[in-house]
């Protein structure tokens, strides 16, 4: 090793490059103070399209890719992101996303009830569409009653949308769900994509809407006639086994049209509510759902929840509940309809 004496100076040491991955780690990361906000629109494989300066006349869609600073921190539709790099929107543009913004709401759900690992279907959605068919296929109650479930866990508002009512009535499906005073839009084959449309329409105007529903239902017919200028792919339903096939393969954001005679700029023409599109499906998982989150929903029962034994599955011997709606506090069918949808979680979907 050759050695080098006091008085030398740098001239006479070599310096060697250091190998590579020897620069040493920090854990400082960039601010990325002048990163811009955006909304997700969809996300595929690992690209995902951002709509940036929303609301604006500089208004575009810009693909972006999650930069390592995330980490495994999942993006969703929905979510409202910070991104940075090239934001022009022009085509073979690529910016990254830095931040993901606080989640408002987050509508979860897992492959089967033995499925430990849950899935971020939407962030950021204050409403939750729950389209079923009246017949041809037939409703599913217990398929329903979970996403409502999975609606009031995430704290958004559900809203039943019921399709083909010329086929069968509607009454005997919205008596079962009346003490739950849930919202609900009754369309017909013949007016869903006119009347039915816009009766739906009043109900997303000004907030962010999932809709949800098994395949077959008429959903994706809906959502085209809701956002006319994005047609999406739609199915039959096969006369041999009553299901329908699977025509959505990812969730999609769509901004509704500004109602007519609106004016241009105008607050509700700026905002006038988002549709958001999801994959159909034949199970919904409630295996990550707290029955103490769901209670939240009813807050005429919560409040007779102080006296339960620790951990009660509020459907049990010595649960407060009963008292409470003795009393008349609330009403025994309150009480039904909340022990009929946490019994869910353990009942059979097509039951």
């Amino acid at each position: 090793m050759r050695r080098y004496g006091k008085d030398a100076d740098e001239d006479d040491i070599r310096n060697r490059p250091g190998r590579k991955g020897s620069r040493p780690r920090t854990r400082i990361r960039p601010k990325h103070e002048d990163a811009a906000d955006a909304m997700i629109l969809t996300v595929d494989r690992g690209r995902l399209t951002c709509l940036v300066d929303a609301g604006t006349k500089n208004e575009r869609e810009v693909m972006a890719m999650k930069s390592r600073e995330l980490g495994r921190k999942g993006v969703v539709v929905g979510d409202i992101v910070n991104v940075v790099g090239d934001l022009s929107g022009e085509p073979d543009t690529l910016a990254r996303i830095v931040r993901v913004e606080e989640r408002t709401s987050v509508l979860r759900r897992t492959a089967d009830d033995d499925d430990p690992y849950e899935r971020i279907v939407v962030a950021n959605a204050q409403q939750l569409a729950i389209v079923t068919a009246l017949a041809d296929p037939e409703p599913r109650p217990r398929l329903i009653d979970r996403c409502l479930v999975a609606a009031y866990d995430a704290g958004m508002e559900p809203l039943l949308v019921l399709t083909k009512s010329d086929l069968a009535p509607a009454e005997p499906l919205l008596e079962a769900y009346a003490p739950l005073g849930i919202k609900y839009v009754v369309t017909r084959r013949d007016d869903l994509e006119t009347e039915g449309a816009e009766a739906v329409r009043e109900h997303l105007r000004g907030q962010a809407t999932v809709f949800i529903g098994h395949s077959g239902v008429g959903k994706t017919t809906l959502v085209n006639a809701l956002v006319p200028m994005h047609q999406r792919s739609t199915g039959i339903v096969n006369a041999v086994t009553g299901r329908g096939r699977h025509t959505t393969v990812s969730a999609l954001a769509l901004r509704l049209p500004p109602p007519p005679g609106m004016k241009p700029g105008s607050k509700k023409a700026l905002d006038p509510g988002w549709v958001i599109d999801t994959p159909g499906f034949r199970s919904f998982g409630l295996s990550h759902i707290d029955p103490s989150r769901v209670i939240l929903a009813f807050p005429d029962l919560e409040a007779g929840t102080v006296d339960c034994p620790r951990a009660c599955s509020h459907d049990e011997k010595d649960c407060a509940l009963d008292a409470w709606v003795a009393d008349g506090h609330a009403e025994q069918a309150r009480l039904y309809s909340l022990r009929r949808l946490l019994s869910s979680k353990e009942a059979r979907e097509g039951d």
